[in-house]
C-alpha cells in the first residue's frame, strides 16, 4: 500500500513512528507530510524518517491565521496528493479528511480529545472523515456512528512497554540517574481550543519549586517563556530523550496534558494543574478510574499544594503508582500495533471492528 501520514504537533510524531516502522517493515510505501511546529521536523530528522513540509513557515494562532493556514495545507495536500495518489490517509488532521473526500481517498482520523473540547477541528474533521479511531471514553459528538473505539490511549502507541524501554544510559548524558527528581512542565496553552485556560502561573511555580528541592533536584521543560528566576532548572535536553527522563521521574507537575498522561501510562504520578481538568474523558480515567494521578483546577491552587506534599511524604511512591500502572495495562492494548493492522487491511479491518470489537485484544 501507499500510505499518508499527516503529522502536525510533535505528540503526533511519537503517536504514529512505531506505526510508521511496522508499515514499513511490511514493505508499504509510507509518505509523510507535516506542518511547522516546534520541535516536530527537528524529531524527524533525528529518527531519519524522510518527510515533506506544506507549511515550513507555520501559522499565527489567531483565528484568521489559522483559518490561513488551513487552506494552505489543503491546497498543498490536495496538490501532493493528485501526483502521488496514496491509497489511505491518516492523521490528527482536519486536511486529510478535506482532501480524501475531495479525491476518494479514504481518510482514518485518529484523535483522543472529546469533541465538545475540540469543537472547531470535530466539526471541520469528522462530517468528511471515512473513519474516527478514539478511545472507548472519548466523545465523538454526533460522530459516534463513523467511530472505531479502542481500548487505549495516544500513549500507549509509544510507552507500550512492548514499544519503550527506559535507559538509565540516556539519563547520564544529562545528569546521575541515582538522584531523586521531578518533572516540572509549562505548556504555551495558545491553541484554539485553549482560548480561556489557565495553567501554573509564577507565583505557584515558587512555591512548588520550594516544596521540591528539599526532597531532589528540580528540572523544567517549557513550551513558553521562562521567567530569570527558573532558567536555572531548565533542562536541555534531546527531544528524543524526554520520555526516558520523565521514566526515572519522581513525579509530574504541569499544565500540559499530553505529558500528564505520558506520566501516567509510565506510572509516573502526575498532577495535571489546568482549566481542562474535569472535561477530558481519557485523563479524568487515567486519574479516577486508574489512580495514576490528580487533575486539579487553577481555582484550587491549595489543593495543589497539598497533593505535592502529600506525594512528597509517601512511602515507596514509585513502586505503589507502578502496581496502579500494571492493571492499567493489562485493560489496555497494544495501539501502534493494532492501528497497524487496522491501516494494512482497511476497509476490511473497519467491517471486522463494527462486527466484533472485541477482536482488538487480539493486539494486547
Amino acid at each position: 500500500m501507499k500510505i499518508l501520514f499527516h503529522l502536525g504537533h510533535p505528540a503526533h510524531f511519537h503517536l504514529f513512528k512505531n506505526v510508521i516502522k511496522n508499515l514499513k517493515k511490511n514493505k508499504n510505501d509510507v509518505l509523510i507530510l507535516i506542518k511547522k511546529k516546534d520541535i516536530l521536523e527537528d524529531l524527524l530528522k533525528e529518527s531519519g524518517f524522510s518527510h515533506s513540509n506544506i507549511l515550513p513557515k507555520g501559522r499565527k494562532d489567531s483565528k484568521i491565521g489559522i483559518a490561513i493556514g488551513q487552506l494552505y495545507q489543503d491546497l498543498r495536500m490536495l496538490r501532493f496528493c493528485i501526483k502521488n495518489r496514496p491509497d489511505i490517509l491518516i492523521g490528527t488532521s482536519v486536511a486529510i479528511s478535506h482532501v480524501g473526500k475531495l479525491l476518494g481517498i479514504p481518510s482514518v482520523n485518529v484523535n483522543e480529545d472529546d469533541a465538545e473540547i475540540v469543537p472547531l477541528y470535530a466539526k471541520l474533521a469528522y462530517p468528511m472523515a471515512s473513519v474516527i479511531m478514539a478511545p472507548k471514553v472519548c466523545s465523538t459528538g454526533k460522530w459516534k456512528k463513523k467511530t472505531i473505539q479502542y481500548s487505549g490511549y495516544h500513549e500507549l502507541a509509544y510507552l507500550h512497554p512492548n514499544h519503550f524501554k527506559p535507559s538509565k544510559e540516556i539519563i547520564k548524558k544529562y545528569f546521575n540517574p541515582v538522584e531523586r527528581y521531578f518533572v516540572i512542565r509549562f505548556a504555551k496553552l495558545t491553541a484554539h481550543h485553549d482560548e480561556g485556560v489557565k495553567g501554573i502561573n509564577k507565583d505557584i511555580a515558587s512555591k512548588i519549586i520550594e516544596l521540591l528541592l528539599p526532597y531532589g533536584r528540580v528540572f523544567i521543560t517549557s513550551e513558553r517563556k521562562l521567567e530569570p528566576d527558573f532558567e536555572k532548572y531548565r533542562i536541555n535536553i534531546n527531544p528524543l530523550d524526554i520520555h526516558d527522563v520523565m521514566a526515572y521521574s519522581s513525579m509530574y507537575i504541569g499544565d500540559s496534558q499530553t505529558m500528564a498522561a505520558e506520566a501516567g501510562v509510565l506510572g509516573i504520578p502526575f498532577i495535571r494543574f489546568n482549566d481542562f481538568v474535569g472535561r477530558i474523558s481519557y485523563l479524568e480515567e487515567l486519574e479516577n478510574k486508574y489512580k495514576l494521578g490528580f487533575g486539579i483546577k487553577t481555582s484550587q491552587p491549595d489543593k495543589l499544594i497539598e497533593i505535592v506534599k502529600k506525594l512528597l511524604e509517601q512511602k515507596d511512591c514509585k513502586e505503589f503508582y507502578q502496581e496502579r500502572r500494571k492493571k492499567m495495562l493489562s485493560e489496555k492494548i497494544n495501539y501502534a500495533n493494532f492501528l497497524s493492522w487496522f491501516i494494512e487491511n482497511y476497509p476490511k479491518s473497519s467491517k471486522i471492528m463494527n462486527e466484533n470489537p472485541d477482536y482488538q485484544n487480539k493486539f494486547k
